[in-house]
């Protein structure tokens, strides 16, 4: 039974001699790692230097010392400066997110109220409209529309008076029996109707309103 313990606890210590060897086996490769990354490092390290300093003497000429501490002294004042600008930059690009968004909706929307306009016809009218305008410009000279504005009030009075209530229901009459007027069916007509015709009260009031007309036309120039 003491022979059994004691080879136990011999046991135990070798599982933990050869714990403890395998960590420090393992810390010596990690050490030896650090040592070779920290050489590959220094490597490095000092190409960027050399480096550094090759680049920095093409610049040695046109910077001084005094010029590098100037610009860090500026750089520490303005630091508030410098952090509201990067803020507002912030700000403006979260407002151009919103934008392009606004903007597409905006976009997408146009395309909808075009297309309807398309389809109502506005599109061809406005295309005719443009014929009519350039029928009108190669039809009229720069002088025809000099005198047109030197007339414009006269034309506008003129078609102001033609547009009145009465005027309207007069020329509208008078183009329903110019219609309705049939010349052919009244065959013959001997100079005793005609002259029988002359005598009834409205061709009378006819013949005093043309010559009244025809008076005040002969006055007027």
């Amino acid at each position: 039974m003491t022979e059994t313990t004691t080879q136990n606890q011999i046991d135990a210590i070798n599982m933990k001699l050869d714990f403890i060897v395998q960590e420090l086996e393992y810390q010596r490769r990690h050490r030896l790692e650090m040592e070779d990354l920290k050489d590959d490092l220094m490597i490095v390290a000092k190409d960027v230097y050399h480096t550094s300093l090759k680049e920095l003497e093409e610049f040695s000429n046109h910077i001084q010392t005094g010029d590098i501490l100037h610009l860090m002294k500026k750089l520490v004042r303005n630091t508030n400066n410098l952090s509201n600008a990067f803020e507002q930059i912030e700000s403006f690009r979260d407002f151009v997110d919103d934008a392009k968004v606004i903007s597409k909706e905006m976009f997408q929307s146009l395309l909808v109220k075009f297309d309807e306009l398309d389809r109502a016809g506005y599109f061809q009218f406005s295309k005719e409209v443009f014929n009519v305008m350039d029928k009108i410009i190669t039809s009229f000279t720069v002088e025809d529309v000099k005198n047109l504005g030197d007339n414009v009030v006269m034309i506008l009075n003129t078609v102001k008076n033609l547009t009145q209530p009465e005027m309207l229901q007069t020329v509208n009459n008078a183009v329903d029996i110019y219609k309705n007027l049939d010349l052919e069916k009244a065959g013959n007509i001997s100079l005793f109707s005609l002259l029988r015709e002359l005598n009834k009260p409205e061709m009378k009031q006819g013949l005093l309103f043309v010559t009244k007309f025809v008076k005040s036309m002969a006055e007027n120039k």
